[in-house]
């Protein structure tokens, strides 16, 4: 709905939804299967056939599936981008043997100034900055391939990035802004001094990963 480039994405309850939407898409493409809610790349698994689709009680009777983005490598990449407050604070490229590329499963996070061109950082950020407020994320890790012919799109949006990949391959401190920015959110909020204001909660970010 946002217009912005992103795999084509299904999610289903029951396996006979999810079996009927492999049965549609793979003679196209493979199909990666991720669990709602997860992190790390934990659960992550790429669906080139029907009999690779798991039983309903290995992902709680839920089919998160999206269309695998072909790109080159192995080694394969992609950029993860920190959004916070509406400003891309740092981005990172991660590089890996293994198409899930999370550090955690050994991908190497580098800079990204140098890989791309300012044309192409100048993209992610936009990206990064769209995507982030499409589901209304005060701050956000935003993940970005290229695909084989070097279109960007959005993989996903989470609203709970861990950063410290990032962190090792940038100059801010990104803790410290993410606290700088939730005290200027609670110095510019309003006071309601109506009844019952005092327990009303304020958020600042999404509530879950999409």
């Amino acid at each position: 709905n946002a217009g912005l480039p992103t795999p084509p994405t299904f999610a289903v309850e029951g396996f006979a939804m999810a079996e009927a939407v492999a049965r549609r898409e793979l003679p196209f493409t493979p199909l990666v299967l991720k669990p709602l809610f997860g992190a790390q790349g934990r659960g992550i698994r790429l669906i080139e056939t029907l009999s690779d689709l798991p039983a309903e009680d290995e992902v709680n009777g839920v089919y998160y599936l999206q269309h695998y983005v072909p790109r080159p490598g192995p080694p394969y990449r992609d950029f993860r981008v920190f959004v916070c407050a509406g400003e891309v604070l740092a981005m990172m490229s991660r590089r890996g043997d293994d198409w899930i590329t999370n550090v955690n499963r050994g991908a190497v996070p580098e800079q990204v100034s140098g890989q791309v061109s300012l044309h192409g950082e100048t993209e992610l950020a936009t990206l990064a900055r769209a995507a982030a407020a499409a589901i209304g994320a005060d701050f956000a890790g935003v993940d970005i391939v290229p695909g084989a012919d070097g279109k960007l799109f959005v993989l996903e949006v989470n609203s709970m990035p861990a950063w410290s990949g990032l962190q090792s391959v940038v100059a801010v401190n990104i803790a410290d802004a993410i606290a700088d920015a939730l005290l200027k959110f609670l110095a510019d909020r309003p006071v309601d001094r109506s009844e019952g204001a005092a327990t009303r909660p304020y958020r600042l970010t999404a509530p879950a990963n999409s």
